[in-house]
């Protein structure tokens, strides 16, 4: 696009917005039927436009005299000059900055034909003044909405990351760290924290579990950052929001504290920990968005624990339930005592031990070690009188005997987590030569 208009033109000592071009050529266009000439220069009198109809003239006097108008009165548009009234305005363009607006007439002998073009003109340019304040005025609104939705669509991606690495196996403490540092990609801070209540020596107590820079509150403060938080949720707030920069501080803190924002793991009634950030780096102090973001990210933490230990209390329910059933094999088998637990251990061991070399992940691992716990399970369908035998057993009760693989792969089977369990169950007795049971595998 042109930034200047067809007729004589001189090229652009600076650069200003597309917007602004896009305006002063409409402008230009409107002038030229009138002949007159176009120039605009910055407040320090570098000319960025002009548009010529064949008028010339010294204009730096000019624009000086029309800033000072502008200053004294704030009036968009001035008539100065002596002999030769100039029609000129001043325009504010983004970020602040001034520019000033000279036409040029062309020389009439007419003095009220003059006037009259210049009263036009005059209107001319005050349509244009108000044309250029309402389009930075939207303009800003742009910019504002530009920027709430580029926030809204970053935090977004923050707890959609958060609700991908929401996985059981991850533990608390590393969760919570990546909590952090995601927070510190939105919110510029000093220091940002996770306080969560723990047992130490038979009582509870606030203990740094994750998060970066300096951390200036320490955990004897914590629990006062607590209480003043309980404090604040009780009287309705959605969060602590101290600082110094408008007001004195509303609580006592730490040298170096500036700014503070607290807000809670759980709520006022069952509170199992604390967010907290300290300083705030790129702006003035914490709003309201950053306590909705932070009480989000709170939120998803507080559903990541909670599941951890809902998932910690199975774990102890399963392995409760194993423990039950191996010691009713023990409980019917004295000979065998800790056979099972032996056996898991040992087996264990050599998985450990073999994935150094061959590929077993973790998991699988697991899996053996609960089939070596399990591997007897089907002895519960086995008479005592044929485990407790000391005598020499007979083809029917070696039968018997040789049948308790099948019996516990067919309890297992029932329970549709334990199928990577069964085939160890079932081929314990196995063996490579084929001699085993109950398949005679080799």
């Amino acid at each position: 696009m042109n930034q200047t208009m067809d007729t004589k033109t001189s090229a652009p000592v600076a650069t200003l917005p597309t917007s602004c071009y896009i305006e002063l050529n409409e402008l230009a266009h409107r002038l030229t039927p009138l002949g007159c000439g176009l120039s605009v220069y910055t407040a320090d009198g570098a000319m960025v436009f002009a548009a010529d109809s064949g008028q010339s003239g010294d204009d730096a006097s000019v624009v000086s005299y029309v800033l000072e108008q502008a200053a004294c009165f704030g009036q968009p548009v001035v008539f100065c000059g002596a002999e030769n009234e100039t029609p000129a305005c001043v325009v504010e363009i983004e970020n602040g900055h001034r520019l000033v607006i000279v036409v040029k007439t062309p020389a009439t002998s007419d003095a009220a034909a003059q006037e009259r073009e210049k009263q036009y003109i005059a209107w001319i340019l005050e349509a244009f003044v108000r044309s250029v304040a309402q389009g930075q005025k939207m303009l800003a609104q742009v910019d504002k909405i530009g920027h709430e939705l580029s926030q809204a669509y970053e935090e977004i991606i923050l707890l959609y990351n958060l609700s991908t690495h929401m996985k059981v196996t991850q533990s608390t403490s590393a969760y919570l760290q990546l909590a952090c540092d995601e927070l510190t990609q939105l919110v510029k801070v000093e220091g940002i924290g996770i306080f969560l209540d723990r047992k130490h020596d038979g009582r509870k107590s606030l203990t740094l579990t994750a998060g970066a820079g300096v951390m200036r509150i320490d955990p004897q403060q914590a629990d006062v950052l607590q209480m003043n938080l309980t404090a604040e949720l009780a009287g309705g707030k959605e969060a602590l929001l101290d600082s110094r920069i408008e007001r004195p501080f509303k609580y006592l803190w730490p040298s170096g504290v500036e700014t503070i924002l607290a807000v809670p793991l759980g709520d006022k009634d069952r509170m199992i920990g604390m967010l907290v950030a300290i300083n705030v780096q790129n702006k003035p102090d914490f709003d309201s968005a950053d306590i909705k973001l932070f009480n989000s990210v709170a939120s998803q933490c507080m559903v990541f624990i909670e599941n951890n230990r809902l998932f910690d209390e199975l774990k102890e329910l399963f392995a409760g339930s194993l423990k039950a059933l191996t010691n009713s094999i023990d409980a019917k088998d004295q000979y065998t005592r800790g056979h099972s637990e032996r056996v898991a251990f040992i087996s264990r061991w050599i998985a450990e031990r073999m994935a150094v070399t061959h590929s077993i992940s973790p998991k699988e691992i697991h899996h053996i070690y609960l089939a070596g716990l399990l591997h007897d399970i089907g002895k519960i369908g086995v008479g005592e009188n044929v485990l407790r035998k000391r005598d020499k057993l007979t083809d029917e009760e070696r039968a018997v005997i040789c049948s308790h693989p099948r019996i516990g792969a067919s309890i297992l089977s029932e329970i549709r987590q334990m199928d990577h369990i069964v085939p160890g169950v079932l081929c314990h007795h196995e063996r490579l030569d084929g001699k085993g049971y109950p398949q005679g595998l080799s």
